[in-house]
């Protein structure tokens, strides 16, 4: 396969993630905004919320994956059946996370929104902040449903190619989201006025909206999606391949769970030196998540398209094409570099707040876009890694380094050295170098490189 080929593919499939993805986080960005100008506290309320449900959507992200990796594999190696039992698969590990989920929601959410209210400031409300958070949570919590149920849809259609129908879904959620955002929040054309509640509302109906498309318009059209023709006349999967399954998901289930979790932490512990602090990061993760959706993206394109290759059994061009698109990746995320930079200390204008949140999120922008390279290639590094099913050594490679490495270093800098909060994250993002280190001695050595489809048949 030539370069130009390969690269085509990878943006075929996207393109259209990056626009849905793209487009929803430019909606997380307007919420944030319009929520922003009721005041700090509203926005910091919404944006700790906004950390804790991150932390269960990349759970529901990795207990999808395991079956998903299977899913593409199956799907390059024409096997229906197999297709069809990783969307089984996915319907039950996503429905237990989903009751555990609510679950720890409903019963520690004091004790979870506490965890980032431990700094100190004169100019932020602690009291306000909780009561925000709470109202927000209580009702974002019937959005997660039908988030799910969307989520096991949109990876297997994407995982047969077709990343295009949750492209559409999303731009339908999207301008649902915007729409209601502004009636609610502010109480335009007669709707009540509801501040954060009107916020939480309107995304739990584009949820709605969102699930309606995919689900729906997917059966409407089922011609074009044969591998989900019938998908629901047995929901059996068997033993030994829900076994082989469970193995590989549950390392990328606890990883993606960890390493959202050692995110988290990193602000838990970032917010040790201040409530300003906490706003100021929350303005820049704001915007620079609109835009980590490139390589986001791209990496999630570089793991389909390597999983069937291998699924395929074209074992002997996997490496090579596999190195090019992570270089691509990486390089494709230079331009988000500049743009972040370019706009680094217009955005946070945008927002009520003080001068010094102000500045924190300008410099944590600018910080954070020095690093979209790293970031970039380490994202395709993973995924590469994941798409032969060596899930434990991705475990390893990601939510460990994070837990070992990044969040001691974090939590050590912040309590027993007088760096400065920037030095601080600074030196957090650039400890990801060594990490990218080992992540291309493990590719450049093929530990990854299995087809797990063909080992499935062959018994």
């Amino acid at each position: 396969m030539k370069d130009k080929t390969l690269y085509q593919r990878a943006l075929w499939l996207a393109v259209p993630m990056m626009i849905q993805n793209g487009i929803t986080n430019a909606v997380t960005l307007i919420d944030n905004v319009m929520v922003g100008s009721l005041g700090v506290e509203a926005f910091t309320g919404v944006s700790i919320v906004g950390q804790l449900l991150f932390v269960f959507s990349l759970a529901i992200f990795g207990a999808l994956s395991g079956p998903g990796i299977y899913g593409a594999q199956f799907y390059g190696k024409n096997s229906k059946d197999g297709f069809q039992a990783s969307f089984h698969m996915k319907i039950f590990i996503s429905s237990v996370c989903l009751v555990l989920g609510l679950l720890a929601f409903l019963l520690l959410h004091d004790q979870l929104i506490g965890l980032y209210l431990n700094g100190e400031s004169d100019q932020i409300d602690k009291t306000a902040t909780l009561f925000y958070a709470k109202q927000y949570l209580s009702i974002m919590l019937i959005g997660l449903p039908p988030f799910v149920v969307t989520q096991i849809y949109a990876g297997s259609l994407r995982e047969t190619g077709n990343s295009v129908k949750p492209m559409i879904a999303g731009i339908g959620s999207v301008l649902t989201d915007i729409l209601f955002n502004y009636l609610l929040i502010y109480g335009k054309f007669g709707f009540p006025k509801l501040g954060v509640r009107g916020a939480a509302v309107a995304t739990v109906l584009a949820r709605f909206v969102e699930l309606g498309i995919v689900v729906i318009w997917t059966h409407a059209k089922i011609d074009a999606h044969p591998f989900l023709r019938g998908v629901y006349r047995s929901i059996k999967v068997p033993r030994v391949l829900a076994g082989k399954m469970l193995r590989k998901s549950l390392p990328i289930f606890l990883n993606e769970f960890l390493w959202a979790g050692g995110l988290a932490a990193l602000t838990q512990t970032y917010s040790s030196r201040g409530l300003m602090v906490v706003a100021g990061l929350n303005i820049s993760n704001a915007i620079c998540n609109l835009l980590n959706v490139v390589f986001v993206a791209l990496g999630n394109a570089v793991g389909i398209l390597v999983g069937q290759m291998l699924g395929a059994g074209e074992t002997k061009r996997v490496k090579k094409d596999a190195f090019r698109l992570m270089r691509f990746t990486g390089l494709v995320t230079v331009i988000l570099t500049v743009v972040l930079i370019l706009i680094s200390r217009v955005f946070p204008r945008l927002y009520e707040a003080t001068d010094e949140v102000r500045n924190y999120a300008t410099w944590f922008i600018i910080i954070t876009a020095l690093f979209f390279p790293v970031q970039a290639y380490l994202n395709a590094l993973y995924f590469t890694l994941r798409s032969g099913g060596k899930t434990l050594v991705t475990f390893l490679f990601d939510s460990v380094y994070s837990w070992v490495i990044i969040v001691p270093l974090a939590k050590i800098l912040c309590k027993f050295t007088p760096l400065p909060i920037l030095g601080i994250y600074a030196a957090v993002q650039a400890a990801d170098i060594l990490k990218v280190t080992i992540g291309y001695i493990l590719i450049q050595k093929g530990v990854w490189i299995s087809n797990l489809a063909e080992e499935i048949q062959a018994e």
